[in-house]
């Protein structure tokens, strides 16, 4: 397919095959995306970020030759900068001339032992402090932050951030399959499909169980994690955050309304499915674009899925190239 004439406000119309919601969402964590050879990862090093707050972030970066700009990339909950989405999103980009900056969020990845206090989702001086460091390295060449799932939502908070905190060189922001209402979908993952539930408490609490080893003198996860919903491990956890009362209240924390979006000043670009098994719909039906937000709603995709066999393609990094070149 011709790229240079994508048109990034097309339909995505994926082959019959490929229409199922859950193959969409399984195949966006599916190692069988990856190419063979994955220039961007072979070419890339870790950076330990040492926020000014405090906390220490771990990143990958690969510096292209070459380079266009940079593309950074936040993975979703649970995942890191070697998620499949992040490694075959960053490989396209790669190969289009750009380097490309993978972010850690706290304890995710291999940076568990780098900070003591634990990762919540409303943690978001520290991440936007670690992309500022990263669009430093950009040269004063243009730079791109794409966010998947709850990294979606850390990037739509630094897009509305920006206004008064402006990161130099941040061109467009873009969020793939992105949480507005984090209550809402943690209830959507432990309500539907089996698979969801147990996929994410399964990494959750073997993310819980590794940081207790590494600060047992700290942590004792032992009594909560016989939790068998989210929502259950969310409220048993609470008393780690004694900053937050309540689980609500945690989840307040970043939840986007429409008016969260009114005063911006940077280009943002939501990617969204309606057949998304985890973002409930309703999270989107009093979003409003704007000057500055566009929405691009999709009948199918999945969860940061937006996938196709024939010919293979992820349709988002082909909307995204066309807008950004």
């Amino acid at each position: 397919m011709n790229t240079k004439a994508f048109n990034p406000d097309e339909t995505f119309r994926p082959s019959v095959f490929c229409k199922n919601s859950h193959f969409q969402s399984i195949m966006a964590s599916s190692r069988l995306r990856l190419p063979y050879r994955n220039v961007m990862a072979q070419n890339a090093r870790g950076i330990i970020i040492r926020t000014p707050s405090g906390p220490e972030l771990l990143a990958l970066h690969a510096y292209h030759p070459s380079s266009k700009g940079l593309i950074i990339l936040l993975h979703g909950w649970e995942g890191s900068s070697s998620s499949v989405y992040l490694l075959e999103t960053g490989d396209f980009f790669y190969r289009l001339g750009f380097s490309v900056s993978r972010l850690n969020l706290r304890d995710h990845g291999d940076s568990h032992h780098l900070n003591e206090g634990l990762f919540h989702g409303a943690l978001l001086p520290e991440v936007l402090d670690a992309v500022e460091y990263l669009a430093g390295l950009s040269k004063n060449k243009p730079v791109y932050l794409i966010g998947f799932s709850l990294g979606g939502n850390f990037a739509l908070r630094i897009a509305i951030k920006n206004l008064n905190q402006p990161i130099a060189n941040l061109k467009h922001i873009f969020a793939i399959s992105p949480p507005l209402d984090p209550y809402k979908t943690t209830l959507a993952i432990d309500n539907g499909y089996f698979f969801y539930r147990q996929y994410f408490l399964r990494k959750w609490k073997r993310s819980l169980i590794k940081k207790q080893l590494l600060y047992p003198n700290k942590y004792d996860f032992d009594k909560i994690l016989g939790a068998r919903t989210c929502i259950e491990l969310t409220e048993n956890i609470m008393p780690y955050f004694p900053e937050m009362p309540t689980y609500r209240d945690y989840f307040n924390l970043y939840t986007l309304k429409n008016d969260s979006f009114q005063d911006m000043n940077i280009p943002v670009r939501i990617f969204i499915a309606d057949d998304d098994p985890v973002i409930p719909r309703e999270n989107y039906q009093l979003l409003k674009e704007n000057e500055f937000l566009k929405i691009s709603r999709q009948k199918f995709g999945g969860h940061c899925g937006f996938l196709d066999l024939f010919p293979a393609r992820c349709w988002y990094n082909q909307a995204i190239e066309a807008i950004i070149m």
